[in-house]
């Protein structure tokens, strides 16, 4: 379970606002990607908090609203379609980190990046953690609002696109996704550069 050693850590070096930050949608074939920055007080308690991808989509939803309450600061933001397709969804996303990082309201004085490669254009000193959604709480907490916000919005594109099931695998690459863009062709959300060898 994640526990607040690195944000500690961190402070015991000088640092005072210390933010979590994680990504969610880098390898699904539609959609933006959505980071999102988190900074949360001193060893706050979050009962369940854990990596996004290891807990329920009902927890993550009932998390979400209990992450934004108690959090000094936080910030969502994306990469659009238009900068993976322009770039590529690595620099994408490092758009969407710095982004989100530059969007808190209380300005964090350095960052624990989930990963192992630093964001090209960080601004402030930070410390990548490899898996760091199950080691970290500011990062676990970042990986919960980035997800939960990044899977609405595919929810919302389904009610538009209904034949794609976006609302079911979030954009995804499952069977049932492959199949609808073969029987239907591409939607304006798609990354066609995900879909090369798919589309010919």
């Amino acid at each position: 379970m994640p526990d607040f050693s690195y944000e500690n850590q961190a402070v015991n070096n000088g640092y005072k606002f210390v933010c979590g930050v994680d990504e969610a949608g880098r390898g699904p074939l539609a959609g933006p990607v959505c980071a999102a920055a988190v900074i949360l007080p001193k060893d706050c308690e979050i009962e369940g908090l854990n990596d996004s991808k290891k807990i329920s989509e009902k927890k993550r939803e009932m998390l979400f609203d209990i992450i934004k309450e108690k959090a000094l600061a936080f910030s969502i933001a994306y990469g659009t379609l238009e900068e993976i397709e322009e770039y590529n969804i690595l620099e994408a996303t490092y758009i969407a980190m710095n982004r989100a990082i530059d969007g808190l309201e209380i300005a964090a004085d350095f960052a624990l990046i989930d990963g192992n490669r630093v964001p090209k254009g960080i601004k402030i000193p930070c410390e990548t953690v490899v898996k760091g959604d199950s080691k970290s709480c500011s990062i676990a907490a970042a990986s919960i609002l980035a997800k939960v916000t990044r899977d609405r919005l595919m929810s919302e594109y389904d009610k538009k696109y209904p034949q794609y099931l976006f609302a079911q695998h979030k954009g995804y690459g499952t069977k049932a996704h492959y199949e609808a863009i073969k029987q239907h062709g591409v939607c304006e959300i798609h990354r066609l550069s995900f879909l090369k060898n798919v589309l010919g």
